[in-house]
């Protein structure tokens, strides 16, 4: 599916027939530049209030499962709309859906920052994540529509710069803000001006045609799969505080999340005309373990991104910008390693040594991290931090671009966005899992020490955030010691799910990136030597039959 810069109307349709000219490099850079902001937006929307978050719970009077949900209710969100949003980009002009994602981003983020209470902020964070949801998708699809992936690895490595830049500063940024006379409730405004002028740059400078097919939205399908993981994620995250888990409560959560999950998953395969999920993209074995390992990796990212903030402000006293500077360590490794790695993938078209490696190091590195305490030094716990990142930065866009590399263009929309659904289903799961097992460990500590002390426990001690320079001494330690403990043991419980990933990897046969957009809409798999003595293969564009040169057909056949 090619592009033409040229195409300045939002709603213009590519006529059938028509084969445009690729766009040059100074025309990606410039439509580029509004995605790279509308990326930014995405990344930061999480990142700046990282930092922010215990300051935010204790304020509002909220719990450890209160401050889990502040981040799960985004991720849900975004993962629930993620692959609706590739649907409706094979339906409407994308240029158009990229700005409303714009827009219902800053709607959740006026909510969430005028948020008098618990409720209402996660509801805000809730608005934010659907936005989010189609900024994440949309960014991958319009990117796919414009550059092959020959040359998309190229871009990969920008797009891992933004994520660093948004990662390394929204921490900083929400430190600096939090410690300011804004308070916590600025942090939710620094993403407007950046949301703004994303929009004004992608109305000025991206230009694609609407290339229309006939969707149906699956809305049957997507409701179900939210439903299904809603209600285990609940589960994970009340379970042992709210209730008990061998309840009552417990089995009828568990039951329905999984009734759900199995309606959904016959709903995609018997019933939806156009599924969310297709489950056909799976027969191909690259989409499916890249598939798995993106979820495997989701957990790892975010569970590091996410605790390791609490980490530093509460076993290790840190304002909220001593704990952004603390993540340079991590974001650093990811900037370098995603740059490279890009720059490397686009000029050799090899790229599975990349994802090996990288897990590699996520692998070393969480088991490194789960070694740490309130007491380890913290040169020693920026380089695990170090690796965690440079194994993420060669890894995250590398498997997109995998998918991409063997999805034909007029599935391109659904598994680009497939991909990121379950990236960001992980990162679901993984901050729920994680805040729980943190929330656990961290109340069993604190209630043990408590009573060595000889201090009564109402239950609010030892299951809340506390703030901890109100303290007494012996109090504070024991929290500083009962968080530093946990945190490592989460990371411990992560690296399972980096293992799982690189087995999956491992597993996935390379297939040398193409170097045209058009052959995309090839079919997969071997070439027969009928096909092979047919004469020259035919690629389809915007309803035409071209021919491809054999100079320029994908090396993808000989897989």
């Amino acid at each position: 599916m090619s592009t033409q810069a040229a195409a300045s109307e939002v709603g213009s349709s590519t006529p059938a027939g028509a084969d445009p000219a690729p766009m040059t490099h100074r025309e990606i850079l410039e439509a580029l530049s509004g995605l790279l902001l509308a990326m930014f937006v995405a990344m930061l929307s999480s990142t700046v209030v990282t930092n922010a978050l215990p300051r935010i719970v204790t304020d509002l009077n909220g719990s450890q499962s209160g401050y889990t949900w502040v981040v799960v209710s985004t991720l849900l969100a975004m993962t629930a709309t993620t692959p609706i949003w590739g649907k409706l980009a094979d339906l409407f002009s994308k240029k158009m859906l990229v700005q409303s994602a714009l827009v219902i981003y800053t709607i959740g983020s006026l909510i969430a920052a005028f948020a008098p209470s618990m409720g209402v902020l996660i509801g805000g964070r809730v608005v934010q994540g659907l936005g989010v949801g189609g900024l994440t998708a949309l960014v991958q699809v319009v990117i796919a529509s414009m550059v092959s992936p020959r040359e998309r690895g190229r871009y990969s490595g920008y797009i891992g710069a933004v994520f660093a830049t948004a990662t390394v500063s929204g921490p900083l940024i929400g430190g600096l803000v939090v410690d300011s006379p804004l308070g916590w409730r600025g942090c939710f405004f620094v993403g407007l001006p950046f949301a703004a002028l994303a929009f004004y740059v992608l109305q000025r400078r991206l230009h694609l045609p609407v290339v229309r097919r006939e969707v149906s939205i699956d809305y049957l399908g997507a409701t179900l799969i939210v439903g299904g993981i809603s209600s285990l994620l609940i589960w994970v995250s009340l379970a042992g505080s709210s209730f008990a888990w061998a309840s009552a409560t417990t089995a009828a959560l568990v039951a329905l999340g999984l009734a759900l999950i199995a309606a959904a998953l016959y709903v995609e395969s018997r019933v939806a005309v156009d599924p969310v999920i297709p489950l056909r993209l799976f027969k191909d074995r690259t989409t499916a373990l890249a598939t798995l390992a993106s979820v495997m990796v989701g957990v790892a990212m975010f569970g590091a991104t996410v605790y390791l903030s609490q980490y530093f402000q509460l076993a290790r006293g840190m304002s909220p910008t001593e704990a952004g500077l603390m993540s340079i360590a991590m974001v650093g490794g990811l900037l370098v390693s995603s740059i490279v790695s890009g720059r490397v993938i686009s000029n050799t078209g090899i790229w599975k040594r990349w994802l090996v490696g990288g897990l590699v190091l996520v692998v070393v590195g969480l088991s490194l991290l789960s070694t740490i305490d309130a007491d380890t030094p913290l040169v020693l716990v920026g380089v695990f931090m170090a690796l965690v990142g440079v194994g993420l930065g060669s890894t995250m866009q590398n498997l997109v671009l995998a998918v991409q590399n063997n999805t034909s263009a007029k599935d391109m929309g659904a598994a680009s966005s497939v991909v990121a659904f379950f990236r960001s289903l992980g990162g679901s799961v993984g901050v729920s899992v994680l805040g729980a097992v943190l929330s656990t460990q961290v109340a069993g500590t604190v209630r043990t020490g408590l009573a060595d002390m000889g201090v009564a426990d109402t239950g609010h001690e030892s299951s809340s955030i506390p703030d901890l320079a109100a303290l007494p001494a012996p109090i504070r330690d024991l929290y500083e010691h009962a968080f530093g403990t946990a945190v490592g043991h989460i990371f411990l419980v992560a690296v399972p799910f980096a293992i799982l990933a690189l087995v999956c990897v491992l597993f996935i046969k390379e297939v040398p990136l193409r170097t045209t957009l058009s052959d995309a809409a090839e079919p997969l798999g071997p070439k027969s030597p009928e096909a092979s003595a047919a004469g020259p293969i035919e690629a389809h564009a915007g309803g035409a039959t071209v021919p491809v040169p054999a100079a320029r057909q994908s090396p993808m056949r000989n897989a």
